[in-house]
C-alpha cells in the first residue's frame, strides 16, 4: 500500500478582535478643557456596572494612564488587571488646556479636514491624535479576542477614523462619557459596530 502524502499544515485563522472602547465617566474638569490635565472622575458604580454587563465579557483591558481612565477601568471591573498605554491619552490641547470652555478660540468657518489638522499652540491636532493612537488599536487588535478599551473621546474617534477611513469624518461622531463603542477589527478591515451607546 502506497502511505498517503503529507498534506500542508492547516494555515491558522486570521485573528479577528473586538474592540470594545468606552469613554471615561464625567471628569472633574471644572468647566475647563482637561485633555493632558489629570483629572479625577465621578463614576456611579451602578452605571458602570450596568455598562460593564452591556459590554459583555472581555478577554483583556487597556486604558489611558489619565486618572479618570483609570478610575472608571476599576468600577467596570474591579479587581481585573488594566494594561496601561500612554498612547491611548486624549488629545494635548496645548495653551488651551485649562481653558473655560466658554473662553476656546473661535475657529471660524473651517473645513472639517482643517479642523482635524488644526493643533493649538504647543498641542497636537486631531490628525496627529489618530497618527499615535490608531498604532496602539492595532496592536491591540492583533492579539485577537474581546478587548476593552478605556479611554477618551479622542482615542474613540481615532478608532472610528480607522475603521471609516475618514480622519476628519470621525469628528462628526459624539463620543459621551460612559459610552460604549464598539468595533470589530478583521484583517480584511475594520468596522464600526455601535457606537456611544449608554445606559439609562
Amino acid at each position: 500500500m502506497i502511505p498517503p502524502p503529507d498534506l500542508p499544515a492547516p494555515l491558522p485563522a486570521p485573528r479577528v478582535a473586538t474592540l470594545i472602547l468606552i469613554r471615561h465617566a464625567p471628569s472633574d474638569d471644572q468647566g475647563r478643557l482637561a485633555g493632558r490635565r489629570d483629572v479625577s472622575a465621578a463614576v456611579d458604580a451602578a452605571a458602570a456596572a450596568a455598562l460593564a454587563a452591556l459590554a459583555g465579557p472581555v478577554d483583556r483591558i487597556a486604558a489611558s494612564p489619565a486618572l479618570r481612565c483609570r478610575l472608571t477601568a476599576a468600577a467596570l471591573w474591579p479587581g481585573a488587571d488594566v494594561d496601561q498605554d500612554a498612547r491611548l491619552w486624549e488629545q494635548d490641547f496645548g495653551a488651551w488646556e485649562g481653558a473655560a470652555y466658554a473662553h476656546l478660540p473661535d475657529l471660524g468657518p473651517i473645513t472639517a479636514d482643517e479642523l482635524a489638522r488644526t493643533a493649538p499652540p504647543g498641542g497636537e491636532s486631531f490628525a496627529a491624535l489618530c497618527d499615535r493612537t490608531i498604532p496602539a488599536l492595532e496592536d491591540l487588535a492583533r492579539r485577537g479576542g474581546r478587548i476593552a478599551v478605556v479611554a477618551h473621546a479622542g482615542t474613540v474617534r481615532a478608532a472610528i477614523a480607522r475603521a471609516t477611513g475618514s480622519t476628519a469624518g470621525a469628528l462628526a461622531f459624539r463620543v459621551a462619557p460612559l459610552s460604549l463603542t464598539v468595533i470589530e477589527a478583521h484583517p480584511a478591515g475594520w468596522a464600526v459596530t455601535c457606537v456611544n451607546r449608554t445606559v439609562a
